[in-house]
């Protein structure tokens, strides 16, 4: 599959959507992750529009709610905007409290189409392995990056991979679990 143009105009807004913006604790500049999730989503079996939806999948609940939504519609057609608001748990600031938009978002996933699984899975691949990555450098302090803490984000990671796997077992969904089972297992000792 050849990429146009219309992915380097996403990727170019979403560099500059997030050029304020660096990783919780890690000051690397928030693209990083956007850009690793639209990687990804590819290597995963995305179309163009599911990796361009990948690239600005945390636009709305991070650059601007709503109006940002409205935006990628214009820029990017339905199928795009639509497969960003399934990706997203928040529309408002301040954001729902944590343990409640977590589990109105896993509820949500339960009947999201393929393509926002696909773009959820490699979302949360990403951040699973970013946090594995931090918590060689950093131990237990890791977790209090988090709102959730240790305890919430574990059951987070494992409840996504509950979900997803009980409506289709895809191989980002077992990379997936193997991370999170990674993660579970290191931070049990």
């Amino acid at each position: 599959m050849q990429l146009s143009q219309r992915f380097t105009n996403a990727l170019v807004w979403a560099t500059e959507l997030h050029a304020e913006q660096v990783r919780k604790g890690s000051g690397v500049p928030y693209i990083a992750h956007p850009l690793g999730v639209a990687s990804l989503a590819l290597e995963y079996g995305a179309d163009e529009d599911e990796a361009i939806a990948a690239l600005l999948h945390d636009a709305i609940e991070d650059c601007g709610g709503a109006s940002v939504g409205l935006e990628i519609r214009r820029r990017f057609g339905d199928r795009v905007a639509d497969l960003v608001e399934g990706c997203t748990d928040s529309y408002t600031t301040p954001k729902p409290p944590w343990r409640e938009r977590k589990e109105a978002y896993l509820a949500k996933l339960k009947t999201a189409s393929p393509s926002v699984r696909l773009v959820s899975a490699s979302d949360k691949l990403y951040n699973a392995r970013s946090i594995l990555k931090d918590y060689d450098l950093v131990g237990e302090a890791i977790w209090e990056r988090f709102r959730g803490g240790k305890a919430g984000s574990l059951w987070y990671y494992r409840a996504l991979v509950e979900v997803l796997q009980a409506i289709e077992s895809t191989p980002v969904v077992r990379e997936l679990d193997r991370v999170v089972s990674q993660l579970e297992s290191l931070t049990s000792t």
